[in-house]
């Protein structure tokens, strides 16, 4: 049972992580070519048709526009706060000489060495910290869609619908890459506790998603809205 002291990490967890990009590289796929089978194809759609009539009746929507975005706003906000605690919590912990794994690293699979333990908080400190990343460009964007979106209005010849709209995507799309880097890490503070658990949790994982991600339209719906890339050249996901 010795071998399972170290190849059982270097197999599972790569494993676990080749799932994951596998599903999503399959996901993106999707969402570019049949987005009406999924849900950020329909949620994208449908903030492009709520933005374009935000700014077509301004006047009378122009509060109600800065209140979902800060709504938005306030979403991410709470996910990047998130993020950097936990940085916090994983810094400090990698900093401290003080031990806490001994009493489990008995009890469990995987390589319980020096390195190892600060290769794996490392790690996860990485993905949350890209996460931190994703979800600042987020409220960057979304901020800056705050100003432009009553801006229209002065038919400036920069500043378009097209534009605003698209910041608005990329707002949502970093906001998306965030929450998954975030969904990650969580498979990965398991590991703490051996990488048999962190390739159950991933694969336990890729189900839920399915449900999440996908949707499941009749023949008549797909037929009648249209679900070919050409019907959707102005949609730019991912």
């Amino acid at each position: 049972m010795e071998w399972k002291k170290g190849y059982l990490d270097l197999i599972l967890v790569p494993l676990a992580l080749m799932c994951g990009l596998v599903y999503h590289f399959l996901l993106w796929y999707r969402v570019k070519n049949h987005p009406l089978q999924t849900t950020i194809g329909v949620n994208s759609i449908g903030r492009r048709i709520w933005m374009q009539s935000m700014i077509k009746n301004n006047e009378r929507n122009n509060i109600i526009a800065v209140q979902t975005l800060r709504n938005s706003i306030m979403g991410s906000t709470l996910m990047a706060t998130t993020c950097i605690l936990l940085c916090s919590g994983l810094a400090a912990m990698i900093s401290s000489t003080y031990s806490v794994k001994k009493p489990l690293n008995d009890k469990t699979y995987g390589a319980h060495g020096e390195l190892m333990v600060s290769l794996k908080y490392v790690t996860i400190l990485v993905v949350f910290i890209f996460s931190f990343f994703c979800h600042s460009l987020s409220i960057r964007f979304l901020n800056q869609v705050t100003y432009l979106v009553n801006t229209i209005q002065w038919q400036s010849p920069v500043v378009t619908a097209d534009y605003v709209s698209e910041l608005f995507e990329r707002g949502f799309i970093f906001n998306n890459i965030g929450n998954r880097l975030f969904y990650l890490g969580f498979p990965l503070l398991l590991w703490t506790f051996g990488p048999i658990l962190v390739f159950v949790s991933s694969v336990a994982i890729l189900p839920v998603l399915y449900h999440l991600d996908y949707i499941f339209v009749s023949k008549v719906t797909t037929k009648d809205v249209g679900d070919q890339p050409e019907n959707h050249e102005h949609l730019n996901i991912l």
